[in-house]
């Protein structure tokens, strides 16, 4: 059975700034409650075909993934497929214009579990629920406290 998110968010910022901001690799410990450290594997700019190793924390555990940008389309969307892991999955960040200069962030995301997590999988699903909430509001707080300083 699959594990399928989708959540929104509108943060009072530019579209251009919080794609930067959210697709850069280095910004995910700051607003990715589960992510330790993400490292780039492949040589060259954040593009479709770059690779990636991740590793996180979830229930307790410590898991490492690897993932591969399949779409990028600044400032609009990204996607990635994660290649390897105990979460095999894919996964988009949209964004859209909203009126007053605002940006509607989407992430959806979409999971096969497996090994240990899958005799977890309900909790598995409302813990990634709970933290891609969490992670979008996060995201929101740092990009609009940003502005607030005159960043």
């Amino acid at each position: 059975m699959a594990i399928q998110q989708e959540h929104s968010m509108v943060i009072d910022r530019p579209i251009e700034e919080v794609f930067a901001f959210v697709t850069d690799p280095n910004n995910d410990p700051l607003w990715q409650s589960t992510s330790l450290e993400t490292e780039q594997t492949s040589e060259g700019a954040v593009d479709v075909g770059g690779t990636f190793r991740n590793t996180s924390k979830l229930l307790g555990r410590r898991i490492e993934s690897t993932y591969e940008v399949t779409e990028n389309e600044p400032p609009r969307r990204q996607c990635v497929r994660i290649t390897s892991g105990p979460i095999p999955g894919e996964g988009c960040y949209l964004f859209e214009h909203v009126d007053g200069g605002s940006t509607r962030f989407i992430q959806t995301f979409e999971a096969e579990v497996g090994g240990f997590f899958r005799l977890a999988e309900p909790l598995v699903g409302r813990a990634i629920r709970r933290q891609m909430e969490a992670d979008m509001g996060t995201v929101k707080d740092l990009l609009e406290s940003r502005q607030e300083e005159g960043g």
